[in-house]
């Protein structure tokens, strides 16, 4: 009797061990549950070579700064019939003006023109534009032209950095009240990755960095955020739940279910994102590259740097239970 009791128990055991991680054991639907984790160390890695190279561009080479940040003229432009963008800029060029930006003004017939400081007088310079920018048999006006000086640029380029860097202290303050202090400070590492990423890619290939490219910056800033707090609020529901398994194991268990929510986002994004690169004209076109470098670096990011980051610092079930202190001392009651 004893001897079956104890093979039973030796049994029960065994399963018990073969079930540990097993999404059944848990109350959870039989699927596979990936471990995230197990590959957390070499992504870290890469991250922290992503990082430091992003760092080493930026300081070397520097951004590429477009004409919102440096100064330069701008023109507005109305034609009489719808015209191309890239005609309008071979136009110029032909004229004689360096790096023209033309971006459309919602129709083909208003176009705004951008480029470099000009020595010419403004009344000069509209009937040079003017000139430059007339196409055949499609005549154009030049409705306004202004300066706008380096000094602007340059105030302009401070309080963007002050944009970026208020929204992380901003997010950094939510998160840490809504869910713990170490997925915040795992949400903040994972934005300043994804951010880093974006200027090392643009300080590296030159491209121009401009207002669109900031706004880029500024909304993945909020995807990457939304991701961060998707993935957090289901570590805390599952810590709650799951009262029978390792932090690792719960991590597991709450990327798996968010992973499918997650990739269906990033692709519907992308494909809004591709669509705005190849279509959206020499307008969208920075934004979209921004756009997509960060949807790819956030997605990643939200799986491996946050999460793993809190689990680093011993992210466990005590940090979810809210303590409920006692109405009362039990030494001090009274017993008629």
């Amino acid at each position: 009797m004893t001897t079956e009791m104890t093979q039973h128990n030796n049994s029960q055991e065994d399963i018990d061990k073969q079930n540990h991680g097993n999404p059944k054991q848990y109350g959870r639907p039989d699927e596979k549950v990936i471990d995230f984790i197990k590959i957390a160390k070499p992504m870290a890695i890469i991250s922290i070579l992503l990082t430091i190279a992003s760092i080493f561009f930026v300081a070397t080479k520097g951004l590429n700064l477009g004409l919102d940040f440096t100064g330069g003229i701008s023109a507005e432009l109305n034609y009489s019939q719808a015209a191309s963008q890239a005609d309008v800029v071979n136009a110029l060029e032909q004229g004689g003006f360096q790096d023209p930006v033309v971006q459309t003004l919602g129709t083909e017939r208003d176009m705004l023109v951008r480029m470099p400081p000009q020595d010419a007088s403004l009344e000069n310079l509209a009937k040079h534009i003017q000139q430059a920018a007339t196409l055949p048999n499609n005549s154009v006006s030049v409705l306004k032209v202004d300066s706008v000086g380096s000094q602007v640029g340059n105030e302009l380029y401070i309080r963007s950095a002050g944009a970026v860097a208020l929204a992380m202290v901003l997010m950094l303050i939510y998160v840490t009240i809504r869910f713990e202090f170490k997925l915040a400070i795992g949400a903040v590492l994972s934005l300043f990755h994804d951010i880093i990423i974006i200027l090392g890619c643009f300080a590296l290939f030159q491209w121009p960095f401009d207002l669109t490219v900031l706004a880029a910056i500024l909304a993945i800033i909020g995807f990457s955020l939304n991701d961060n707090i998707v993935v957090s609020d289901r570590i805390r529901e599952n810590f709650r739940k799951i009262r029978d398994a390792s932090p690792r194991e719960v991590i597991n268990i709450s990327l798996t279910e968010t992973l499918r929510r997650t990739m269906h986002t990033s692709l519907t994004l992308m494909l809004v994102v591709v669509a705005m690169m190849i279509l959206g004209g020499d307008g969208l076109h920075w934004f979209s590259v921004a756009m997509f470098i960060g949807v790819v670096v956030g997605t990643y990011s939200s799986i491996y740097i946050g999460t793993a980051y809190a689990l680093w610092r011993g992210l466990n079930r005590q940090d979810f239970i809210v303590q409920v202190k006692p109405e009362f001392d039990e030494d001090e009651v009274e017993i008629p």
